[in-house]
């Protein structure tokens, strides 16, 4: 099968290499190849132009690998202000694209002669007696390495308790670990698929204690060393010390009109959740070795890593067309699309998204990367694309479904005049801006060679907050409010709440009064936020304003506070809906009121 059914295709030349560059002896990277023409074709350049402007993305990196060729494209830019192209070459935060790595840290101690105590079925709290303890006893002694690799504690997210790097006491894996004994759980063990972060973080701090060695150590070791992956490391702040600062990609967030631009930040309590660094190219090169079962990746770790072990969406109704329900393995999922299996992972914090996926029986792996929320909807698209290709499927039985938004009958707009920045009068002129953005045609548009002039430089959501949105006190799920609905005014001194409130989980709160209103400053959470209440009902319910941080969205939390004689003591908050009540928050009586 060729990567390439589309008439007009151009032919390239393999790119040129320096000394030192990414690419190992025995591989040649190229822009486009016999085999590998698609990503080149006037009609895919043309789709990724489209999804570029439809889904407010300023660029995407593209590499694929088939019958042992890799080839990849970038499009759009990395850096708008600075008007870098995006290449292959391009470093990302990947996100939760992450959790394959860790999963395989994992698998390859478990693989371990060293390590026999290693194993899927040996019992979290044996490896880490005095770190792994769960609140209820049944799930401290029931919990199994395969559990936590595949999202079946029983443990909701509770993204809110963990403690950002700007915090008084930040967490680390370590930490995040020892409070899993605070959080409440939200299912029995193994009864259902709960997506959890914080169980990645609690499987790297396992292999820090097992190996002795630091997370990023053995990453490097172990998986980024045998795999020649030289431009792949956790944390940004060390694609920083390493001189990879100008070849990191910029997140962009789109309001107003224009761009929002934000730097990956780093997140220690996240390790093993997220918050690798790489490229297109370099990651190829871990889905090549899935593929191929290259060293370090073994038979026996290939299969652990691949073994379904939970179902993700039992109950969808709405699945893509040709696609199964997916089941989640060890830091992956694994669905069918036209009968064929597909292995993968995704990743999305504010400004950033990343998919991979292989197709074991295909020989076929693909990486996209790109520098807003909006790219993984477009990455959907793309795999489709490329899926369809590697199977020849005609062109007119293919669904392509493009991820374009609602408002597809309106006119074409030229794209210079939809990406705007957000501060115009700060950057440079438009045209030298833009110089890639100007409008062309469809063969031309904003395709970025993927060039040899390296440019050396540097947290899951969208997020990955899947909350509901909370319900008013006294309505009933699925229940809209009422009209009559109001709520009553607020009679009692707002002094009367001021204080801070503390939760063994979720550490404290301070709730002061700004601007007339209760107001929580949590920002220095790792996925900060902010919280305006607005008083509902009895003095005590409230609806309270969060804010995100970053994004800058906002949400209706349920609130209460309950009283004593002259003032609140305690403060619940509906932070975690999936566990169904309130987190609970005491006044600190050494509080500084």
């Amino acid at each position: 099968m060729k990567l390439g059914k589309f008439a007009g295709i151009p032919a390239l030349a393999p790119v040129s290499r320096k000394a030192g560059s990414l690419a190992t002896t025995n591989e040649t990277y190229l822009e486009n190849s016999g085999k590998m023409e698609l990503l080149d074709s006037n009609k895919f350049t043309s789709v990724v132009a489209d999804l570029l402007r439809q889904n407010k993305i300023p660029g995407l990196s593209i590499a694929v690998v088939h019958n042992n060729e890799i080839a990849s494209r970038g499009y759009g830019v990395a850096s708008y202000e600075d008007n870098i192209p995006c290449t292959g070459d391009t470093l990302f935060d990947i996100a939760s694209s992450s959790k394959s790595l860790t999963a395989a840290s994992v698998a390859l101690l478990v693989d371990d002669k060293k390590h026999p105590e290693v194993q899927y079925e040996a019992l979290m709290s044996d490896l880490l007696p005095d770190d792994f303890v769960m609140q209820e006893k049944m799930y401290t002694d029931s919990i199994t390495v395969e559990d936590v690799l595949s999202h079946r504690t029983g443990m909701a997210r509770h993204d809110s308790s963990c403690m950002g790097p700007s915090a008084i006491h930040p967490d680390n894996a370590k930490s995040i670990t020892r409070n899993l004994r605070n959080l409440k759980v939200a299912a029995p063990v193994r009864s259902r698929y709960l997506y959890c972060n914080h169980m990645f973080t609690v499987a790297s701090h396992l292999v820090e204690e097992v190996s002795k060695q630091s997370f990023s150590d053995f990453l490097d070791e172990r998986i980024f060393a045998p795999l020649n992956m030289k431009s792949t490391t956790l944390q940004p702040s060390s694609a920083h010390s390493k001189g990879w600062r100008n070849r990191m990609a910029k997140g962009y967030i789109w309001e107003d009109n224009g761009w929002r631009g934000l730097d990956p930040q780093d997140c220690p309590e996240g390790q093993g959740a997220g918050s690798i660094i790489s490229s297109a190219n370099d990651f190829i090169k871990w889905v090549k070795a899935l593929l191929y079962h290259e060293e370090p990746i073994t038979n026996r770790v290939y299969q652990g890593l691949t073994k379904m072990r939970s179902i993700v969406n039992p109950n969808s109704r709405r699945l893509k067309a040709h696609t199964t329900p997916a089941n989640y393995t060890a830091g992956m999922e694994v669905y069918f699309y036209r009968e064929n299996m597909v292995i993968g992972h995704d990743g999305n914090i504010p400004g950033f998204s990343s998919r991979f996926i292989f197709m074991p029986d295909r020989k076929f792996g693909a990486v996209v990367m790109g520098n807003s929320t909006g790219a993984g909807s477009a990455a959907t698209t793309i795999m489709r694309m490329l899926m369809d290709e590697v199977l020849e499927i005609l062109f007119e039985d293919r669904l392509l479904q493009m991820a374009i938004g609602p408002k597809q009958k309106e006119p074409r707009k030229p794209l210079m005049n939809q990406i705007k920045p957000k501060h115009q009068k700060d950057l440079l002129p438009k045209d030298e801006r833009l110089g890639q953005f100007k409008e062309q045609s469809e063969s031309q548009s904003i395709q970025q060679n993927h060039t040899t002039k390296m440019r050396q430089n540097s947290k899951d959501i969208k997020k990955e907050k899947d909350k509901a949105t909370p319900r008013r006190f006294g309505q009933k799920e699925g229940e809209k409010l009422k009209n009559d609905s109001k709520s009553s005014p607020q009679g009692i001194s707002l002094e009367a709440y001021v204080g801070s409130y503390w939760n063994a989980g979720y550490h404290t709160l301070t709730v002061l009064i700004q601007d007339g209103q209760l107001f929580i400053d949590a920002t220095d959470r790792s996925m900060g936020f902010t919280m305006t209440f607005e008083h509902f009902k009895d003095q005590a319910e409230c609806i309270a304003n969060l804010k995100d941080n970053v994004e800058l969205t906002d949400s209706p939390v349920n609130a209460k506070f309950v009283f004593g004689a002259e003032k609140a003591l305690m403060m619940g908050l509906d932070l975690e809906p999936v566990i169904k009540e309130m987190i609970w928050f005491r006044r600190c009586s050494d509080a500084l009121e």
